[in-house]
């Protein structure tokens, strides 16, 4: 498997997090030199300063929305001091957070944005099982995306990651991650949520939506989530094309059970298809 896939995964669920070439080349699986030359080779440019581009690139775009504490989010991007934040925020961009937060905007900014994992089709993708699901609450952090902007979910789930516990009325221990409200130019809704009982406590933040009972085509996906896409691919590109069934207009989503580790992106999790009775 793809040890960049992987390592591009973890960068972007865990930016915001001090981490280490080493830990990088641990979810990888392999040497902290083979990372270091394979990530160069493959992106052109080295692994952390690709973390330190993501979080600074993070950190613009709050600017940009008016953020009213630079100090709060220098911290949120890994950096002790306004001082230091500063510093490297001009040698990265060329100009001080405090210009950018003035004039508002993010063009010709050179932003760092999340890489594309592979989105090639599978050979042997595993025969899905059926179920009836029962009505489903799901509540969480919701984000609108494009087909070219959904790179940025793993940042979505680390940013919703520390709340999963923690959510009013939530039911079991298990995390969805839900595909809804789509249009005919290919913009959806993802919402990073758990189960819960009722809507009426959460945070007025928080992305809510209803499951209806529908009968879904569940796949399971066991490798490294990095390759999600390509499993994904492959459902909605050559499974569904090929086989007897037709999609409903209902939320996919993808479930991720307690076996599921979010630090390395092992332990697998499924992939639910609505179809049509």
């Amino acid at each position: 498997m793809n040890p960049v896939g992987k390592a591009l995964w973890y960068i972007e669920s865990h930016f915001a997090e001090e981490i280490t070439l080493d830990e990088i080349a641990a979810v990888g699986g392999v040497s902290r030199y083979h990372m270091s030359r394979a990530f160069s080779v493959a992106t052109g440019q080295s692994a952390l300063r690709h973390v330190r581009g993501r979080r600074l690139s993070e950190a613009a775009r709050s600017l940009a929305k008016g953020a009213p504490d630079i100090l709060a989010v220098a911290l949120a991007a890994g950096y002790a001091s306004h001082e230091a934040f500063t510093r490297a925020f001009g040698e990265q961009f060329g100009l001080t957070p405090e210009q950018l937060r003035a004039r508002g905007r993010l063009d010709n900014l050179k932003l760092v944005e999340p890489f594309i994992m592979d989105q090639s089709l599978l050979t042997n993708l595993e025969a899905p099982r059926f179920e009836a699901l029962k009505p489903l609450l799901i509540a969480g952090l919701g984000e609108r995306y494009s087909c070219e902007s959904s790179k940025a979910i793993p940042a979505q789930w680390q940013r919703f990651a520390p709340q999963i516990g923690h959510v009013p009325g939530q039911v079991g221990k298990v995390a969805y991650g839900v595909f809804c409200n789509s249009d005919d130019d290919g913009n959806f809704d993802y919402i990073c949520g758990v189960e819960v009982s009722d809507f009426s406590d959460l945070p007025a933040e928080f992305s809510r939506v209803r499951i209806p009972g529908q009968r879904y085509a569940v796949f399971a996906h066991r490798d490294h989530i990095s390759t999600i896409r390509r499993t994904m691919n492959s459902i909605w590109n050559k499974w569904l094309p090929e086989s007897r069934y037709e999609a409903a207009d209902a939320p996919s989503f993808e479930r991720y059970g307690e076996g599921f580790d979010s630090r390395s992106g092992n332990g697998g999790l499924e992939i639910w298809i609505p179809i049509k009775n």
